[in-house]
């Protein structure tokens, strides 16, 4: 059950005062502002192969992070514990990192808020024993070795959080909340005649264990993951060159994620190191585009009540039938650009500053029927996943592996291809964007995005669309 107060008053010891204390330190040399973000973090991993578990373990992370702003720079430090004297040794070094040395003020801090709207549930993952965790990995194993005998190896694993965190800021804001988020993998390695191809399936979002139902059946995933491995058996070459590429609703939003939505964060606009910098207000896509960052969908993998800053979550649209409308912005970022804020500060734990980030990124559905765009493609490309990629944030140029995709010829759908990338730039991309479908879906909850050595859980989505042209890297002859 969701507490009645934050776990860092309960069963840290945590008062008000210690955070006047804190926050009046942390200003002790001027400063425009600080903040405290405090973290609990429970985490667990199950992993399941050779029909063995090979690991189980459990981690658990406290600490606290100190900010201090002035102006354009900023101090950071954090305590590894809750310890006071070391809470006020990271506030000290913090205030001096941001090398200011006029008299702070102090500030009184009203009693936090619990945030908990999004992803309130009965259980959270910390409270489920492990047996029913494995249970949840055999049964994947069990079903991705029936679909097929060809499966020859099947790892599944298994990952959760439970994470509370308290943030409380120099002007007045003051704020908690108890986040969850669990994941499920399934990769099967298929074998026929000596080769061998593999298939991968996962999903989860921020709930407990309810949440593997559905398309997020344990069996399902495995049996789709087993699909995938065995389908690759059955595929062609791919070709290669410039052609018309259909993408696929769902999982293939990491395309636009990777090379479009790094471009909308603020931060890099204020340095001006985005494609996309300085153009608000102009068309940077087909007026079929309409790109949107939500980080209020209750549930998803990339939802907050609150992002790492305190700030709430919200709907910004980046792009309006092709017209950029403006960037994804923390605090800092803001400030210093003169926009509203966004609620997109966000952070991998107390021991990293906060920074403009994705929550669930997508594009909006439009008016086509997806098999329509199929129809109208004579030969091209139909992507439904990808595998890794490669993106430059500053020209919006990417290389997307595609782990399963298709020929089209004349208006069909026909063999599997094999080995195809797409290689292109983000803004190109958009702007060669003919049809978007009316079937936008978000990916199954397994988006894990990297910036400045910081990871953080997201989410992706599209409907189908079709792309005049891209350039198709391929393997055959």
């Amino acid at each position: 059950m969701v507490p009645a107060r934050s776990i860092f008053f309960d069963k840290h010891n945590v008062t008000t005062h210690d955070l006047e204390i804190y926050l009046t330190e942390a200003l002790s040399r001027g400063g425009d502002y600080a903040d405290l973000y405090f973290e609990y973090r429970i985490n667990h991993s199950i992993v399941l192969e050779e029909q063995i578990i090979k690991s189980a373990t459990k981690g658990v992370n406290l600490g606290v992070g100190v900010r201090v702003i002035s102006g354009e720079k900023t101090g950071y430090a954090y305590s590894a514990d809750l310890n006071r004297e070391n809470i006020l040794k990271a506030a000290r070094t913090a205030a001096f990192i941001a090398n200011v040395s006029s008299s702070g003020g102090t500030m009184q801090v009203p009693v936090p808020l619990n945030q908990a709207r999004l992803y309130s549930i009965p259980v959270y993952p910390a409270d489920f024993e492990i047996a029913q965790k494995i249970a949840l990995l055999q049964q994947a194993d069990h079903a991705a070795r029936a679909y097929d005998p060809r499966i020859m190896q099947v790892q599944a694993s298994y990952i959760d959080e439970t994470k509370h965190i308290l943030i409380v800021t120099s002007d007045g804001k003051s704020s908690w909340d108890l986040q969850p988020l669990v994941r499920l993998n399934v990769m099967c390695i298929a074998e026929e005649n000596g080769k061998r191809q593999s298939g991968y399936q996962g999903g989860g979002g921020r709930r407990a264990l309810d949440v593997f139902t559905g398309d997020l059946d344990p069996q399902a995933m495995a049996r789709e993951s087993a699909r995938q491995a065995i389908l690759q058996f059955q595929a062609v070459d791919a070709p290669a060159g410039p052609m018309e590429v259909v993408l696929g609703p769902g999982w293939p939003g990491i395309l636009l994620h990777e090379a479009i939505g790094h471009g909308l964060e603020a931060d890099f606009n204020r340095k001006k190191t985005s494609a996309f910098t300085g153009l608000i207000g102009q068309k940077v896509a087909s007026e079929l585009c309409t790109v949107v960052d939500d980080g209020t969908i209750p549930f998803r993998r990339g939802s907050l009540n609150m992002d790492d800053e305190g700030n709430a979550t919200h709907e910004t649209v980046l792009i309006e039938k092709g017209v950029l409308q403006g960037y994804l912005q923390d605090r800092l970022s803001s400030k210093l650009m003169k926009s509203p804020l966004t609620g997109n500060g966000r952070r991998q734990g107390y021991d990293h500053i906060p920074m403009p980030r994705m929550t669930n990124t997508f594009m909006m559905s439009g008016e086509s029927a997806p098999e329509d765009i199929i129809k109208s493609v004579k030969r091209g490309l139909y992507a439904v996943h990808f595998g890794g990629g490669q993106v430059d944030i500053t020209s919006g140029k990417f290389v997307f592996s595609a782990s399963e995709a298709y020929l089209i010829e004349d208006g069909h759908i026909t063999a599997p291809v094999k080995g195809a990338t797409l290689i292109g730039d983000g803004p190109t991309v958009l702007r060669q964007v003919t049809a978007v479908g009316n079937d936008l879906k978000l990916d199954q909850g397994v988006g894990i995005c990297g910036k400045d050595g910081q990871t953080i859980p997201v989410s992706v989505g599209l409907p189908t669309i079709k792309i005049r042209e891209i350039t198709v890297g391929g393997t055959e002859k």
